[in-house]
């Protein structure tokens, strides 16, 4: 029988932040890149950022389907692991690798066949100007080069379910760090090489994912983890792959509500003069307080996923309370910071004084939602690690579809474009009452009754 995990050993504290703390590091310097990067672009021109903010949307689609069949995976395998079930937990792993490459031969043909209409859809009778070329060769150049980042975030994710934090965030950063790198270099033609605007800041994402994904395979080929991948007799498993999309589809839609909701956004905010350039500063400022507080969730999914295998409630609940406890500090500096200090914000990116009062409207607003978002996104963790992922699904489609896009339109026709960012809090707010009525459901039926477990040893 293998050893004990440290997620059903080690005191929750230590093993919270032993596990949430590289995900956060990683997820705080991709937010720092996006930052750095956005900052780069919009020094080309504010039509250069508003050309890669259309495509925004679909690099989020991109990663909802990543991250739908990677929290699916890891869901699975620290369940199975808990169960103490190894060769499908083993097997889960490889089927990640598996869909791994199909998802990349998927996004390589959407790029050379959908990319184009897709970008009109924003751009309309302006579909040959200056904003589609910029949009559709960005587009292009993330999408048929992001079979290295895939290939990666699977990695991760197999690490992460495993209790592994410390390696994905080891090559997250040298990936992140590349980019940063190349990125003023290619965008602007310092040190000598050709200033390729925007896309540059795409070849400079290719390079840095494919930095990033030599290393991992290095460390995941080079050392002894707790699962392992083997091709050998290997034959996929229709239970495995239903096991894994059971959460991981769920779990794609509640992702993909984002992209689409921006992509709306984009659309009903486009003949508004600077609306969507605000839209993208303000999804790429916002990620720096939204993302740690998503890396915090990532490594307490693993946790209370594998101590809801092993029946252990005391564990399972202070991890929940303990995750919440720290979204909640972060999401409260983060609306701090953006109601203190927007127009700083804001001239980082060269906002002219039109656009500078539009964003200082909504960076105010939209974070108004973060304080009750920090209960929902951590919720949903919980729900994810216990295999309901269609609550989560259900709250995300209720948040985004149901209640930001109508409240941003009627806010929109009757107050302005100022008025539509207040769409965000007003929507929290119906999110944070249907997550604690579906909490409350899964707590009586479900955790309630289990045993209490090992002792807890420590709570943040």
């Amino acid at each position: 029988m293998p050893p004990e995990n440290k997620m059903g050993l080690m005191p929750v504290n230590k093993l919270l932040i032993n596990m949430s703390m590289p995900p956060m590091v990683s997820m705080l310097a991709a937010a720092l890149y996006n930052i750095v990067d956005s900052i780069f672009v919009a020094k080309v021109s504010e039509d250069a950022l508003t050309a890669v903010t259309l495509v925004f949307p679909v690099q989020m689609f991109m990663m909802a389907i990543n991250v739908g069949v990677g929290v699916g995976l890891t869901s699975l395998i620290s369940r199975r692991l808990g169960q103490k079930r190894q060769n499908d937990a083993d097997s889960a792993a490889t089927h990640g690798f598996v869909f791994a490459a199909v998802l990349w031969v998927l996004y390589t043909l959407f790029a050379i066949f959908l990319a184009g209409p897709f970008i009109q859809l924003f751009t309309g009778t302006q579909g040959h100007g200056a904003i589609f070329g910029m949009a559709l060769t960005y587009c292009r150049i993330v999408m048929i080069g992001s079979g290295p980042f895939v290939f990666s975030v699977m990695t991760e994710k197999i690490l992460q379910s495993t209790g592994n934090t410390f390696h994905p965030m080891l090559f997250n950063l040298i990936g992140i760090g590349t980019n940063t790198v190349f990125a003023p270099i290619l965008i602007m033609g310092y040190l000598g090489a050709p200033a390729l605007g925007v896309a540059g800041a795409g070849y400079a994402a290719v390079i840095g994912q494919s930095t990033g994904f030599a290393v991992a395979m290095y460390i995941f080929l080079s050392r002894k983890h707790a699962v392992k991948v083997s091709f050998k007799g290997f034959r996929l498993s229709l239970q495995t792959i239903r096991d894994i999309l059971a959460v991981g589809i769920p779990s794609f839609v509640m992702q993909a509500m984002m992209p689409i909701l921006i992509s709306s956004l984009n659309k009903m905010l486009f003949s508004y003069a600077s609306a969507v350039f605000v839209l993208g500063v303000y999804f790429r400022i916002s990620t720096f307080v939204i993302l740690p507080v998503i890396g915090m969730n990532q490594g307490a999914l693993p946790i209370m996923g594998y101590n809801f295998g092993a029946k252990n409630r005391l564990r399972l609940m202070a991890t929940y309370k303990s995750a919440f406890k720290v979204a909640m500090i972060i999401m409260v500096v983060g609306t701090a910071v953006f109601w203190l200090f927007p127009d700083r914000i804001m001239m980082l990116f060269s906002a002219s004084p039109e656009t500078l009062d539009i964003g200082v409207h909504a960076l105010r607003a939209i974070s108004l939602s973060w304080v009750p978002g920090a209960f929902v996104i951590i919720s949903v963790g919980l729900f994810q690690a216990l295999a309901h992922a269609m609550f989560a699904l259900v709250i995300s489609v209720v948040r985004q579809i149901g209640f930001i896009l109508p409240l941003a339109y009627i806010l929109l026709m009757h107050f302005g474009v100022n008025g539509a960012w207040y769409s965000y809090p007003l929507a929290e707010i119906s999110a944070l009452t249907l997550t604690a009525l579906f909490m409350r459901r899964i707590y009586l039926k479900e955790i309630k009754g289990l045993p209490d477990g090992a002792p807890v040893e420590g709570r943040i």
